[in-house]
């Protein structure tokens, strides 16, 4: 395949650390939706934390997109990135990502052709190859049960998105006339930068070779974190994106103003996921009903490991808990998800955060 590389300002993908941190803070969010509130509720809150994130001085907010799990809201990255968009300013937005065999590349094309021209300058396209759900729903997703193939056609999607985006099929290509819009057949524009996403070695290796920027979920995939960015980097190739490899991991952190409420907050994270893994997914439980629930054996053992990879505490521990990690994995950025059952919560964590880092506090 003759793979193509393209320009885009370097400034829009490596970020800048603010007050104390040593890389560039970041927020992802899950819109999560606890027990006693609404999807309404939890994107109202989308807007306060990006909002927040703004004015305190993080580089990005991303969105992640997931299906069929009611205790998260973000099904439709596009919709939630535009809505952010009227709420924010300058704060860099994308998503954490669009799970690419979900959907066919032109719409991806002119959906985040759309954002670009609501927020010029401010957009990520970040793309995922899993489905962001079971297997049932990717099936309904793609009116297909045949699920491998999206996934081992990813480096041909991607090729094809990326000439929808920069509209410049070959003359005699099938789609030589076909133009996703708002896009450049309108004049000049610019377009999204676009990330690669993983939870493994098969994208780390992809971005490298393309010379795009990579996003590693270490919150769902501590063991391989280090092993897919040592790939990354060791299989980096310039392109006209990037002269050297850029890479972040997502983090799940959790701040709050004492060890006990940080404890009862990520318990009850813990236990959603007990409940998405043994097929009962639901709203995030409120810590009391967390506290209370009786774990079997083999659940605590998964809740174990799981909360093993949680930096949670106070503002000051968690910090510790980031500079730790960013030390030993040498990400290039943190992506921050703070998942708990409340709004409040989740706004208070992001804010203890930036103040542990003396992030500055800018004008609303």
């Amino acid at each position: 395949m003759n793979w193509r590389t393209w320009a885009v300002d370097v400034d829009a993908i490596r970020g800048v650390a603010a007050g104390n941190a040593p890389v560039p803070l970041s927020v992802l969010d899950l819109v999560t939706v606890g027990s006693g509130y609404t999807a309404h509720r939890a994107l109202k809150t989308s807007v306060e934390i990006a909002r927040l994130a703004e004015r305190r001085g993080f580089h990005r907010h991303w969105v992640a997109e997931h299906h069929s799990m009611p205790g998260v809201a973000s099904s439709s990255p596009a919709v939630i990135l535009a809505h952010l968009a009227a709420h924010t300013e300058r704060i860099r937005l994308g998503s954490g990502g669009v799970m690419l065999p979900n959907h066919a590349p032109l719409v991806i094309a002119e959906q985040f052709g759309t954002l670009e021209a609501l927020a010029p300058g401010r957009v990520d396209l970040g793309l995922g190859r899993a489905p962001g759900t079971d297997g049932a729903t990717a099936a309904a997703l793609r009116r297909s049960d045949r699920l491998n193939e999206g996934a081992d056609d990813f480096p041909q999607q991607l090729a094809e998105l990326t000439r929808f985006l920069d509209d410049d099929f070959p003359d005699g290509h099938p789609y030589a006339r076909i133009h996703a819009v708002p896009g450049p057949v309108q004049g000049p524009a610019a377009r999204p930068p676009i990330w690669l996403l993983g939870s493994s070695g098969f994208s780390a290796r992809l971005a490298g070779t393309l010379g795009l920027p990579f996003a590693f979920a270490h919150h769902f995939s501590a063991a391989n974190t280090v092993p897919a960015l040592d790939l990354y980097r060791d299989s980096f190739r310039p392109s006209s994106v990037l002269a050297e490899p850029y890479a972040l991991i997502g983090v799940s952190a959790l701040a709050a103003d004492d060890e006990r409420e940080a404890r009862r907050q990520t318990l009850t994270n813990a236990l959603s996921m007990v409940r998405l893994r043994t097929g009962r997914p639901g709203l995030v439980p409120t810590p009391d009903e967390a506290e209370a629930y009786q774990f079997s054996a083999l659940e605590r053992e998964f809740v174990d490991s799981w909360l093993a990879n949680v930096i949670s505490g106070t503002a000051d521990e968690v910090r510790t808990g980031l500079d730790d990690l960013q030390k030993r994995t040498g990400a290039d950025e943190l992506m921050i998800t703070a998942n708990a059952h409340g709004p409040g919560a989740r706004l208070r964590s992001y804010e203890l955060i930036a103040d542990a880092y003396a992030l500055p506090s800018l004008a609303a």
